[in-house]
């Protein structure tokens, strides 16, 4: 077994931590994202593991299928570290990690793909465009850099957290409940699609606020039926539309 001196000191932690922003740089069909996830960990699993042939047996766990939504690598890559130190200790089995790995990283994927990429990028590319259609350049300059800011905040708490906390992040995770509170973000961008629709057309008269409240109750409609097939949604879109231009023709 390894001979850990304690916990991983904090240069070690801030190397894996900033490798986390290369997770997809070797990408490949075999693996996803396995080899990124290696290189992220390498430096914690050198000071875990100094002995060359037993660590080489480590790396072999990660160099496994893998792949989650990047903005969980941290987290995922912090909570690896934080088992692996117990392994290196003898305080947990080996075969622990590869039920954790395959389990939670899959599962922060599908909620990574609802919450950040289908309701909370959606939500900033509305509010992009509401700014721009608007005329406000410096406000959208200050939201990009804002929000840039944040999400980098976000990973380098939750990779804290993951270290720290180990498995009871997970349980910190649960009572987020991200899946329902994407839900009421994609209500929000219903909002926010027919607000552009009419900043877009501030002249179009009665035929645009009629587009703009249809594209909203569709909109809507949609978010809030998860089971509607999208090219469904588009036909009702599209017959609506057709419809309501008929009755006020631009």
């Amino acid at each position: 077994m390894g001979t850990p001196s304690g916990e991983l000191r904090v240069r070690t932690l801030v190397s894996c931590f900033l490798r986390c922003y290369l997770v997809g740089a070797a990408y490949n069909t075999r693996g996803l994202q396995h080899v990124g996830l290696a290189f992220a960990m390498e430096p914690g699993l050198i000071a875990l593991y100094p002995d060359a042939t037993e660590r080489d047996e480590v790396f072999a766990r990660y160099l496994k299928l893998y792949n989650t939504h990047f903005f969980w690598t941290p987290l995922l890559v912090g909570l690896f570290l934080s088992l692996e130190e117990k392994i290196a200790q003898g305080l947990a089995p080996a075969e622990m990690l590869d039920n954790v790995k395959t389990t939670t990283a899959f599962t922060l994927s599908a909620i990574g793909d609802t919450f950040f990429s289908a309701s909370i990028m959606g939500l900033w590319g509305l509010s992009a465009a509401c700014l721009a259609a608007s005329g406000r350049y410096g406000l959208l300059l200050g939201t990009a850099a804002g929000l840039f800011l944040a999400v980098q905040i976000f990973k380098a708490v939750t990779f804290h957290k993951g270290y720290r906390e180990g498995f009871a992040v997970l349980r910190r995770l649960k009572r987020w409940d991200l899946v329902n509170l994407g839900r009421r973000v994609k209500l929000l961008n219903a909002v926010l699609l027919p607000l552009f629709w009419i900043l877009a057309r501030p002249r179009g008269g009665p035929g645009a606020l009629a587009d703009a409240a249809l594209i909203g109750i569709l909109a809507a409609w949609a978010a809030t039926r998860p089971s509607v097939a999208r090219e469904i949604a588009l036909l009702a879109l599209a017959g609506s539309w057709i419809f309501v231009r008929s009755m006020w023709p631009a």
